[in-house]
């Protein structure tokens, strides 16, 4: 090859700087890929991350916001109260004091209605147990009353009793002629009579004894009863 011709070849050929400046923006872009890639995998794995613990956060942000508004409730009446004025707030305990007070003596009342009933229960037992000890006794006065003449003496002493028991409220029952009840007689012989329209009590074996409603003894009474 002549001397011209290598001096043109040589002239031709590329300048190594440029080859470097061009190798070196490919290698950079390479790179700059590379990290582009590294970051979105790392966001993605973040994103993930934070999802999981989403839904605990939410429920443990409603918690919290319901205490906070039971607090705030409690804070605003305590508020209500700091922004009365003295008389205002004398006011208010007054009116708590005064509810308290028809509270408890509603209450009381109940009580004392309730201990009423009992004392008298137990006051009406103990006046039925004592009637119904006495009754063969007050039975034999009748029968005296009834077949025998009575002296002074012995009439008193049985209007004595008669009265004691009308003073606790006892009540004696069962006439002769008096229509025939069978919630407070009980008959114990029905006989016909042409006469009587209807039935009626004829004679009284043993009278009846009551207190108010309530029947210790029924009368043990003949009845005479129409004949149809």
């Amino acid at each position: 090859m002549s001397d011209s011709n290598k001096d043109e070849y040589l002239n031709d050929l590329p300048d190594m700087d440029d080859l470097s400046g061009q190798a070196a923006p490919a290698a950079a872009s390479a790179a700059d890929g590379a990290s582009a890639d590294s970051a979105a995998a790392a966001a993605g794995a973040t994103q993930e991350g934070a999802a999981q613990p989403a839904a605990a956060q939410s429920q443990e942000n409603g918690d919290s916001a319901a205490a906070d508004g039971a607090d705030k409730a409690d804070a605003a009446d305590g508020k209500a109260d700091d922004t009365l004025t003295p008389l205002g707030q004398a006011k208010k305990e007054a009116a708590e004091y005064l509810e308290a007070l028809q509270r408890e003596r509603a209450e009381f009342i109940n009580f004392r209605n309730r201990a009423q009933k009992e004392q008298e229960r137990f006051r009406q037992h103990g006046i039925i147990d004592v009637l119904t000890a006495l009754l063969p006794a007050l039975d034999d006065i009748d029968r005296i009353r009834e077949h025998s003449e009575m002296d002074d003496s012995f009439k008193a002493v049985a209007n004595k009793i008669d009265k004691a028991f009308e003073k606790f409220g006892v009540e004696k029952f069962g006439e002769k002629g008096e229509d025939f009840d069978p919630t407070k007689h009980d008959a114990i012989l029905h006989k016909p009579d042409p006469n009587a329209e209807k039935e009626t009590v004829d004679t009284v074996v043993e009278a009846g004894y009551r207190i108010g409603d309530r029947v210790i003894r029924a009368a043990r009474v003949v009845v005479a009863s129409p004949q149809n």
